[in-house]
């Protein structure tokens, strides 16, 4: 338990703090649970001889755009991807059993960068982390839609809203209210497209979270491969296999892709091979150089990667 004499020493080690850096002073600097996690496991020998406190979020500081939706175009990313988390659960971003109607993957042609979850035109939306609001402004194709950066560099994307209830700049709390459900942009009726981007990359929500009624967040540190953030590897009508990397030694063992030969049989269509390798048709054409309408040949070889 966090106790007075540790707040006193991290509140007048916070004030010596700002009073160094008073020219630089950023009023969005907050003290978040992970601080006082990290505060609470040094004994008050060790607080009181450094009288420093854990370095302050301010996750205003780089690519704080509130007219883009992607400030991000111009950063590289190293694969693989570090996300860590200080809880085990979520807030759920809507106040009813969650029913995802499309996933991440590959759908009509294009790549569907979040999953849509269902709801009535009406219905309450509410942030799943702490963080700033970034953006809350309609978005082509997305309609009207509130972003919302975290602390650990994650972004969440609440689209095709029917009403704003923040706006850019607001400060929000695990559950707060962001807005009403709806249809706006290009949406095929009433749901919620839930987007999960780390410095403008989407990664699959699912990895990450497991969409139950306990709101489990799969682990506190994963690590994100290419795999995680391509709607190609993925299909969005059915869930893909997930098997969360708890390490960087396994993320990079994971990116030796594993390839099989597949046989064709009679009767087999790309479709049909697709849903037996859970692998998506896109993968199958890429991989063996042939197109989608493509004839099968029994007997033929394809190589399946996964």
């Amino acid at each position: 338990m966090f106790n007075s004499t540790k707040l006193l020493i991290a509140l007048a080690s916070l004030l010596a703090f700002c009073t160094v850096n008073a020219q630089n002073y950023q009023p969005d600097l907050v003290l978040n649970a992970s601080h006082f996690k990290a505060l609470d496991s040094l004994d008050e020998l060790q607080m009181e001889k450094t009288l420093q406190v854990v370095p302050l979020v301010n996750i205003k500081a780089e690519y704080w755009d509130n007219t883009k939706y992607n400030p991000y175009q111009d950063v590289e990313l190293i694969f693989p991807l570090r996300i860590r988390f200080d809880d085990s659960s979520y807030t759920s971003p809507i106040g009813i059993d969650k029913v995802v109607t499309s996933r991440f993957g590959w759908r009509r042609g294009r790549g569907h960068k979040g999953i849509d979850i269902d709801l009535v035109t009406g219905d309450s939306i509410y942030t799943m982390f702490d963080g700033i609001v970034r953006f809350a402004r309609y978005n082509t194709g997305h309609g009207k839609t509130v972003v919302v950066r975290h602390y650990n560099g994650l972004e969440t994307t609440y689209a095709h809203l029917s009403k704003y209830a923040v706006k850019e700049n607001d400060t929000v709390k695990a559950g707060d209210f962001l807005g009403h459900g709806g249809a706006t942009g290009n949406a095929r009726g009433s749901h919620l497209h839930l987007v999960i981007n780390y410095k403008g990359i989407s990664i699959n929500p699912e990895y990450l979270f497991d969409f139950d009624d306990d709101n489990t967040i799969r682990a506190q540190e994963l690590w994100v491969t290419k795999k995680w953030t391509r709607p190609a590897y993925h299909n969005s009508r059915r869930q893909s296999k997930i098997v969360p990397l708890l390490s960087e030694e396994e993320a990079i063992a994971s990116l030796e892709k594993q390839r099989e030969v597949y046989i064709v049989k009679p009767g087999d269509t790309l479709s049909r091979i697709s849903l037996r390798n859970n692998v998506t048709i896109r993968s199958i054409c890429t991989t063996n150089a042939i197109r989608k309408n493509s004839v099968l040949r029994v007997g033929q070889k394809l190589i399946i990667e996964k």
